[in-house]
């Protein structure tokens, strides 16, 4: 029953998806900024468009449109971090997105609706972080290709008579915990006894430069992990999560670059930065000749602040509803504090835990509460993998004797 349910169409799991919130590839920066804030969601896909003629079914011509990444939050911050880009954010926010992107490395996959929820896992295991998903087609008659002609140049979510959602790791792992009976007695068992428990993982120091955990913050977010923050006894105090990162704004480049990682986790914490961390960062840079960074951060909440009067006075005015509520997006993030488990904690636990916290990464402590490990879900997903993997096993077998 477990190996059928995991052949269940990928198309399952897009019922009520919104669609895609697009851009060009060519679109620069400062652009992806501007629709990631405007859309409240976390990425916005990017897509390459080939107007290379192509003869279709029907006898018509078309451009092909694909998704090539994603953007981010946390790909802003980190490409802003680099210090010629801290010098200069302005020009930094002209480049285009493509030149941002991951190069050889496909965190974004094309899957066909009829693919299986197998074959989904099987992509994220490769390194995939979103799977681009066909949520409605239109037929390419006549009057239809006429008409989408038209829809096409109105509406960006619209790629040749299609609308696109993505799925990822959560949303796999959320669909795998509703039917988790199917998969009885496996989410009982204890998570060391799956071996799912990875013991190379990221950790910083509390005193130490945020800077300093740049590469792990690069590291984490290409593995969907999140970074340790301890003290002196390397005891878990709290982390520096991707998820957290991506709800915050460009101005946290600056806070990497002048805080100390503990000042890092209270800066990104819900709610937005306190301001006297504000003006910390502020001082750190004027010593480090980043004027222009000062001004990139005295934009951005001078705007949060235009935004939120606007909308206290008048929510039908059109100006005020045009601007962005920066602190907005802080009070939809995650607490840095760091979500928790144990080696004889069972697997469908921490899936609860990590989907009603939306933490990827859970920590893993031993009974004298020391850090030890860390389950994220691509661990999990690794498990429900193996089922396949064993039934498969004696069919192999079977087939070789004969």
């Amino acid at each position: 029953m477990a190996v059928s349910f995991l052949n269940r169409e990928v198309s399952d799991l897009c019922l009520g998806k919104p669609a895609l919130k697009p851009i060009p590839a060519k679109a620069t920066v400062s652009e992806a900024l501007t629709t990631l804030k405007k859309s409240g969601e976390t990425h916005v896909s990017v897509w390459s468009c080939d107007h290379t003629r192509k003869v279709l079914e029907e006898g018509g011509e078309d451009s092909v449109c694909r998704c090539v990444g994603k953007i981010c939050m946390v790909d802003v911050i980190l490409f802003l971090c680099k210090e010629e880009n801290l010098r200069d954010p302005s020009k930094a926010l002209e480049t285009p997105v493509d030149k941002i992107l991951p190069i050889g490395n496909s965190i974004v996959r094309h899957l066909d609706p009829n693919s299986s929820l197998l074959e989904a896992i099987d992509y994220i295991l490769e390194g995939a972080q979103n799977l681009v998903i066909p949520i409605q087609n239109y037929r390419s008659t006549p009057s239809r290709k006429k008409l989408l002609s038209k829809a096409s140049s109105l509406s960006p979510t619209n790629h040749n008579g299609v609308e696109y959602c993505w799925l990822m790791q959560e949303d796999i792992v959320r669909f795998l915990l509703n039917s988790i009976g199917v998969f009885s007695p496996m989410p009982t068992f204890t998570i060391e006894s799956v071996n799912i428990i990875n013991h190379d993982m990221m950790t910083v120091s509390y005193h130490d430069p945020a800077i300093s955990s740049l590469d792990a913050i690069t590291r984490a977010y290409i593995e969907q992990s999140s970074v340790a923050v301890v003290d002196e006894d390397n005891r878990l105090i709290g982390e520096i999560s991707p998820f957290t990162l991506a709800y915050c704004d460009e101005t946290v480049a600056a806070a990497i670059a002048t805080l100390s990682a503990g000042d890092l986790m209270t800066y990104i914490d819900y709610g937005g930065p306190p301001e006297d961390l504000i003006e910390l960062v502020k001082t750190r840079l004027q010593e480090k000749k980043l004027g222009a960074m000062v001004e990139l951060i005295d934009e951005e909440f001078s705007l949060s602040s235009s935004s939120s009067s606007a909308s206290s006075c008048s929510s039908d005015d059109e100006s005020g509803s045009s601007k962005v509520n920066v602190l907005g997006r802080y009070s939809s993030a995650r607490r840095s504090e760091a979500i928790t488990c144990y080696p004889w904690s069972s697997l469908v636990a921490v899936m609860i835990q990590a989907l009603a916290h939306r933490a990827n990464s859970i920590w893993v402590m031993d009974e004298a509460h020391n850090l030890i490990g860390v389950v994220t879900f691509k661990g999990i997903l690794e498990v429900f993998r193996s089922i396949a993997n064993a039934r498969r096993k004696p069919e192999r077998e079977n087939t070789s004797k004969q």
